[in-house]
C-alpha cells in the first residue's frame, strides 16, 4: 500500500521500514485478537487450495482489496482508521462462498457488508450484524444459481488442488453438498470425508477437524467465547435429539447435523464475533443455545438446507436486547439486596 524509497534501505538506515511501520499505524487500528483470528484461520485457507485449487486464493485476494476499498472510503470520509477487522471479515466471506463464485459476484456482497452491515452503524464496534455473514446472505438470497450450484469436486492425493487452478465442476443436481443430499434423499455422507474436508461445500466450511482446532486455538488465545460455542452445540443437539426422539425423519442424527451444513464454521468463527454477539456472560449462553436450536428449525422446516447463516443474523438482532436484559435482572436482584439489608 505504501511505497518505500529503497535508496534508503541500506545497512546503516531503516527510515523507509519505520515509515511504512508509522503509516500502518496512522491509517490502521491495531487489533491483537483480528490478528489471531486470521492466523487460526490460514490452515483452513491452504485446506480449501488443496482441495479445490488456486482460485481460493484469487477469490480471496480480490474481497480483500474492495473491502479494505470500500472501509477506507469511509474511514477517509469520517476522518477515522480503517479496522484490522475489515481483513477478518473478508477472509471469512471468502471462505463461505462456493469455489467457483464469479468475482463480481463475491465483490458485490462484500461491498454490500461492509457498508450496509458495518458503516450504516457508525464503523468498527458499532455494528448489529456480523458483515461477513450479511454479505453471505446478500449474494444468496440475489443471485441464487451461483452460490447454490457452483460446486466443484474435491481434489484428493498429491498434490491436490496444488497443482490446478480450479477443479473439475460438477451437476449439482446429482451431486451436492452433504447436507442438500440428506434433505434430498436422506442418505448420509462418510463421516470420515466430513471430518478430513473432502466433501463438496464451501471453500473453509469442509474440514471439521481444522475448524476443531481453529475453535481450540482461539479459545486458548481468548479471541472467541468458548460459551457461546458450547451454548451453540448445547442447544442444536438438545433440539435435534428431541426432534428425532419424537420420530422427526427430517432432522439428521446428530453427528452428522454438526460435522455438516457449515455448523462447526459458523459457531467457531460466526456465532463468536465479539462486536455482533453479546458481551454479558449470561447473554452469551443464551445466544449460542438459540442459535443452534434456531439452525436445526431452518434445517428442518424451511427451504434452505444450512440454516447457521440465517440463524446468527437473527440472534445478532435480538443480541443488544439480551445484554440489556441480563443488566437489568442484576440490577434489579442488587437492589433488592440491598432493600433487605
Amino acid at each position: 500500500m505504501y511505497l518505500i524509497n529503497s535508496n534508503n534501505l541500506n545497512s546503516n538506515n531503516y527510515g523507509g521500514v519505520i515509515l511504512l511501520r508509522e503509516n500502518y499505524s496512522e491509517n490502521f487500528m491495531k487489533q491483537k485478537m483480528m490478528r489471531s483470528v486470521i492466523a487460526s484461520l490460514i490452515p483452513i485457507l491452504l485446506a480449501s487450495i488443496y482441495f479445490f485449487g488456486w482460485r481460493s486464493l484469487v477469490l480471496l485476494s480480490i474481497v480483500t482489496a474492495f473491502g479494505l476499498g470500500t472501509e477506507w472510503i469511509f474511514a477517509k470520509k469520517y476522518n477515522r482508521k480503517v479496522s484490522e477487522a475489515v481483513f477478518v471479515s473478508c477472509f471469512l466471506y471468502s471462505l463461505i462462498l462456493p469455489p467457483s463464485t464469479p468475482f463480481w459476484v463475491a465483490v458485490v456482497g462484500i461491498v454490500f457488508g461492509i457498508t450496509f452491515s458495518k458503516e450504516v452503524f457508525g464503523g468498527f464496534g458499532k455494528n448489529v450484524y456480523n458483515p461477513a455473514l450479511a454479505a453471505r446472505a446478500f449474494v444468496y438470497i440475489s443471485f441464487p444459481e451461483p452460490l447454490t450450484m457452483g460446486w466443484a469436486t474435491p481434489a484428493s492425493g498429491f498434490p491436490g488442488g496444488f497443482g490446478t487452478y480450479l477443479t473439475q465442476s460438477i451437476d449439482a443436481v446429482s451431486q451436492a453438498t452433504p447436507m442438500a443430499v440428506f434433505r434430498e434423499t436422506g442418505a448420509y455422507g462418510d463421516f470420515t470425508d466430513l471430518l478430513l474436508g473432502n466433501i463438496f461445500g464451501s471453500l473453509g466450511e469442509t474440514s471439521a477437524i481444522l475448524i476443531i482446532l481453529a475453535g481450540i486455538y482461539l479459545i486458548y488465545k481468548k479471541a472467541a467465547s468458548w460459551q457461546i460455542m458450547t451454548g451453540v452445540l448445547i442447544g442444536f443437539t438438545g433440539l435435534s435429539g428431541a426432534l428425532l426422539l419424537l420420530g422427526n425423519t427430517q432432522v439428521p442424527n446428530i453427528l452428522f447435523g454438526l460435522f455438516s451444513g457449515g455448523l462447526m464454521f459458523g459457531t467457531v468463527f460466526m456465532a463468536t464475533d465479539p462486536i455482533s454477539a453479546p458481551k454479558t456472560k449470561e447473554a452469551k449462553w443464551i445466544y449460542g443455545v438459540l442459535i443452534g436450536m434456531i439452525t436445526v428449525v431452518i434445517r428442518a422446516y424451511s427451504l434452505f438446507s444450512g440454516g447457521i447463516m440465517f440463524a446468527i443474523l437473527i440472534s445478532n438482532t435480538f443480541s443488544p436486547i439480551m445484554d440489556e436484559g441480563v443488566r437489568y435482572l442484576k440490577k434489579r436482584k442488587k437492589e433488592k439486596g440491598e432493600v433487605v439489608a
